[in-house]
């Protein structure tokens, strides 16, 4: 995942096209769109599945399968904490399970002390689970410094640091080989492997292994594997390519290179390439590509098509009429123990802790928060600017179009606090309460807006309101994130909960790839005066049409 290298490579594949594909078609009875299987207790395989197989911003792909069950890890940049891991019996419906790195300890900058971390944090990164001792291990570098390794004997937690390595492994692919051995590839065009030790802590060895032709470009996102005895670096060109190294002589070659993909119309109306993510065998011993498509405003979301291996050892991605298929066949797995939790619905923020749906903006004050009956939202920044306020609490939004919905208590807000439900990213808008002199409004506010260094632009501007009494007030953010274009949000709130009425104009949500990370809802609670006051978010819904 590179912003450092030939941004034309990516503007160009956010178009899809029709190039040059390596890959043999599957008949093309399969092009009509299914409904996302949700598997019965007896059964084994969904009839077909349709892609995306997710829709919702889940980026820079590993994916490994331990027993029956897989695992997706993907990128989090600045939002705290990082690397989430999605879980699935079946390769196509997922959950939550849990966060590879519990915190953003790399800096205060990504306290929002004194600087910002935005576009930085947890990137490209890899996910692997070593038999030996039972672990799963994520490793990934931090701001081009130096590399982490977090390890935990479920994937639910607790995730603790291993160790750091001064080496910093770039979009790195971490290998746990048959012997027990862990290998890393890394690398932008100059691809290396590098040996660790067999406690995992340090590096014993680290070589250069290929270099990418000129004729390609640049080469990235390496995942590393161990296939009947050969072993493999699967790598992106992004954002329009896949190709793969192969090597028969070990893990530190020489590699030979293949091309997968380039330029292959993918099956998500309006968006890019599928490319990047990882392969993943079924206990069946079918093999699969998990890779994702840029579609913003909504980010990048994942895509599944089957692969099939070539007599002597190169995956092929089965395409449909010549492209990655809009529906396939299901993965024949054993059927699920149960049902995975839906990525929409109600929480009302039981328990002790947040889901794992949910992800700071930064690391939280964690001293100014807390869940059980609500989420209660003290101020913990006073700042007149969105994105320097901590404690702004984000989820991903459900494509291609879907609602998000807050009861929110604002009883206890103080004399310029400001709090509400707001579509977030480099350009952004809100719905909230303004407690001023006493009195309370619900305002719609946009021109919140950042340059392309991070650094805001815009702190915003009212452009609606009504006053409202009482102490509870629903506010409801509608998103459309269907690729291709710039899309609009909407604004709604309710005093009653059932009748919601439209508040300002349409926002422009925008479509440009650089902010990489995609739109998201995000609950926010921030004072302009003194610190003090806090609001209760007793509900939110995510809900689709």
């Amino acid at each position: 995942m590179s912003w450092l290298e030939q941004p034309h490579s990516r503007r160009k594949a956010l178009s899809t096209a029709s190039g040059l594909v390596v890959g043999a078609a599957l008949p093309g009875t399969a092009a009509a769109r299914a409904a996302a299987h949700t598997a019965a207790p007896n059964s084994s395989a969904a009839a077909s599945y349709s892609n995306p197989v997710l829709w919702q911003d889940f980026a820079d792909i590993d994916i490994i399968r331990v027993g029956n069950t897989y695992y997706y890890s993907a990128s989090t940049m600045h939002y705290s904490p990082g690397a989430p891991i999605l879980r699935s019996y079946d390769l196509v419906n997922w959950e939550f399970a849990g966060h590879s790195v519990p915190v953003l300890d790399f800096g205060s900058k990504y306290d929002l002390n004194g600087a910002r971390g935005y576009v930085r944090g947890v990137w490209a990164s890899s996910l692997a689970y070593r038999p030996s001792n039972r672990t799963f291990y994520w490793l990934g570098q931090i701001d081009f410094a130096r590399t982490y390794v977090y390890t935990a004997t479920a994937v639910e937690g607790p995730w603790s640091r291993l160790t750091t390595i001064a080496t910093a492994y770039y979009d790195a692919g971490l290998l746990v080989d048959t012997d027990d051995t862990l290998y890393v590839a890394y690398g932008n065009t100059t691809i290396s492997v590098a040996q660790l030790s067999a406690d995992g802590r340090t590096q014993v060895r680290a070589q250069q292994v290929f270099s990418t032709p000129s004729s390609v470009g640049t080469l990235e996102g390496s995942r590393f594997y161990r296939i009947n005895g050969n072993h493999y670096i699967f790598l992106t060109r992004p954002a329009n390519g896949q190709y793969i190294l192969k090597s028969t002589s070990g893990p530190f070659g020489p590699y030979t290179m293949r091309q997968v993909l380039l330029d292959l119309r993918g099956p998500v109306a309006g968006g890019g390439v599928p490319h990047q993510g990882g392969l993943v065998q079924t206990q069946g011993g079918a093999w699969y590509y998990l890779a994702f498509v840029d579609a913003y405003p909504g980010g990048r979301i994942p895509v599944l098509a089957p692969v099939t291996w070539t007599s002597d050892g190169w995956p092929v991605v089965q395409l449909v009429d010549g492209a990655w298929g809009a529906s396939y066949p299901g993965p024949a797995v054993p059927a699920p123990p149960r049902q995975v939790t839906p990525m929409t619905g109600v929480d009302t923020f039981d328990g002790t802790a947040l889901k794992p749906k949910w992800e700071w903006n930064h690391n939280p004050d964690n001293s100014r928060w807390t869940v059980g009956n609500g989420l209660t939202l003290r101020t913990a920044t006073v700042t007149n600017d969105l994105y320097w306020a901590r404690n702004t609490l984000t989820h991903r939004i459900q494509g291609p179009t879907s609602t998000a919905t807050i009861q929110l208590d604002h009883s206890t807000m103080r004399d310029g606090d400001r709090s509400g439900l707001a579509l977030l990213r480099d350009s952004s808008a809100w719905i909230g309460v303004r407690r001023d002199g006493g009195a309370t409004r619900v305002v719609m506010v946009n021109g919140l807006a950042m340059d392309s260094s991070w650094n805001t632009t815009g702190t915003g501007t009212e452009v609606a309101s009504v006053s409202v009494s009482g102490t509870r007030v629903w506010l409801r953010a509608n998103a459309d994130i269907r690729p291709g274009a710039a899309r609009p949000g909407t604004f709604s709130y309710s005093t009653d909960g059932t009748n919601f009425v439209r508040l300002g104009p349409a926002f422009t949500m925008g479509n440009s790839w650089q902010f990489f990370m995609g739109y998201r809802f995000a609950l926010f609670n921030h004072a302009t005066q003194a610190l003090g006051g806090s609001v209760r978010v007793e509900r939110f819904e995510l809900s689709v049409p």
